[in-house]
């Protein structure tokens, strides 16, 4: 938990102590009309039990060796909504303990991510048992009053995405990279739409199973909903493989980048990562976000064409190797033309040294002709060839960095791009993952936007 920010802290205690509320008996003596928890005769425990082990077992085969593949986590949401839609809110909040505090955790911080996902599901399952019991979905569900019962449960997935939403939304405001703090409402919105589509679905999912194991057929009947759930999980995580493999290909091209060059380790992930601030400040949707960090991230994967001797060299370019560097957006191109999910990130790999006022190259494109994506990666690129230690120049700090990237704006940068990242980063600070080697050797002087770091040095 050290490495998450202090009000990422507080929130994880938070949501870890409402969730173990919700679990605790609300009262010791049932009475008819007053929520109840297991120690009411009214409420079995095998119910809770076998919904419990269905849920866990679901999620732990899901992860196993046995499925390759990334899981995409959440696609077992319809057996806690059932247990929403059949027990009591405390009773409906068990079902998703076991599920979510024993199942691993792939990335560290370990515990507080173990923590945190078995807040919010527990916290999320009582909310939508709650509202889902105060509607009257209980008596719609027994006696299968379907337009009653898709109503009250839809109010219950309603409760189960807000409260999804604005907890998941709490802790990534705070966190570098997360929402941006600027705009945190227009952010959580978003995010909630994203949600609410997938998890209505899942709602019916598991209303399904719910007037299933109420019928005449029981609980054997409501299994059979399982089915479809696992062709539907099956079609996801063949899209998240697919994911994958896009993510390994981007890997393997920048590291055989990195290996050319090794003055500018880390540089494609860094222009990456303020591609993604540029385009998140700009209110970009996640999507788009995502095609902008891997346009910054391929953005020099064309050097691989250039002689390594003209990218490590310590003086001034003659002008016929400057023209050999200039053809690497080029190459670049030529080299992800072919990658179909790149999407709009291939014209910023070839555009992104052209400049507003047209003296950029390769084609000396100016203002509305560059494409947008280009006149993101631009300012991101420039930015981290002052902020990062290169052959042939020192690194600058970051407020001089971002003044001269201002200095430039309406010649070289795109000026909404400038003020986004400026913004971006007075909000949140620069934290590059990875930093550039320190060179080896001094570098030569050379002339003025050539060795000394300006937007126009060598990139």
């Amino acid at each position: 938990m050290e490495a998450l920010p202090a009000r990422a802290r507080v929130h994880l205690v938070g949501v870890t102590l409402l969730g173990l509320c919700c679990l605790l008996p609300l009262t010791g003596v049932p009475r008819p009309g007053v929520l109840s928890s297991l120690p009411d005769p009214r409420v079995p425990w095998w119910p809770v039990v076998l919904l419990a082990a269905l849920y866990a077992g679901c999620e732990r085969l899901a992860r196993s060796r046995l499925v390759a593949g990334p899981h995409p986590g959440g696609t077992f949401h319809p057996v806690l909504l059932a247990g929403a839609f059949l027990l009591p809110p405390t009773a409906a909040a068990l079902v998703a303990l076991p599920g979510a505090l024993l199942l691993p955790v792939e990335h560290g911080p370990r515990l507080a991510r173990r923590l945190w996902r078995t807040g919010r599901l527990v916290v999320a399952v009582w909310a939508a048992g709650l509202v889902h019991l105060k509607t009257g979905g209980r008596d719609a569900v027994a006696h299968c009053d379907m337009p009653g019962a898709l109503a009250t449960a839809g109010a219950a997935v309603l409760a189960f995405c807000l409260v999804l939403t604005l907890l998941d939304g709490g802790v990534l405001v705070p966190a570098p990279g997360g929402l941006p703090r600027g705009r945190p409402v227009a952010a959580w919105w978003r995010l909630f739409l994203g949600s609410l589509a997938p998890l209505t679905v899942h709602g019916l999912a598991g209303l399904m199973m719910a007037l299933l194991w109420r019928s005449p057929y029981g609980p054997v009947a409501a299994l059979l909903v399982l089915l479809p759930m696992g062709v539907s999980w099956w079609a996801f995580a063949q899209y998240h493989r697919e994911r994958a493999a896009h993510q390994a290909t981007i890997r393997a091209l920048v590291q055989a980048v990195d290996i050319k060059d090794g003055y500018t380790r880390g540089h494609s992930e860094r222009v990456g990562r303020a591609s993604m601030l540029i385009a998140r400040e700009l209110g970009m949707d996640d999507e788009r976000v995502e095609t902008l960090r891997f346009a910054g991230i391929l953005h020099d994967v064309g050097k691989l064409g250039v002689p390594t001797r003209l990218l490590t060299k310590n003086g001034p370019l003659t002008p016929e190797e400057r023209r050999v560097i200039e053809l690497h957006p080029e190459y670049g191109h030529e080299m992800v033309r072919g990658i179909s999910f790149l999407g709009e990130a291939r014209a910023a790999v070839l555009h992104h040294h052209e400049r507003l006022d047209g003296t950029g190259y390769p084609y000396g494109l100016a203002g509305g002709q560059i494409p947008e994506s280009a006149r993101v990666v631009a300012v991101a690129d420039a930015f981290d060839a002052m902020t990062s230690t290169r052959s042939y120049s020192r690194a600058r700090p970051v407020p001089v960095a971002l003044e001269e990237l201002e200095r430039c704006a309406g010649t070289h940068f795109d000026p909404r791009m400038v003020k986004a990242l400026v913004t971006a980063i007075g909000r949140t600070g620069w934290h590059p993952a990875v930093t550039a080697d320190e060179p080896r050797r001094t570098a030569v002087p050379g002339p003025a936007g050539h060795v000394t770091g300006r937007p126009g040095a060598r990139r």
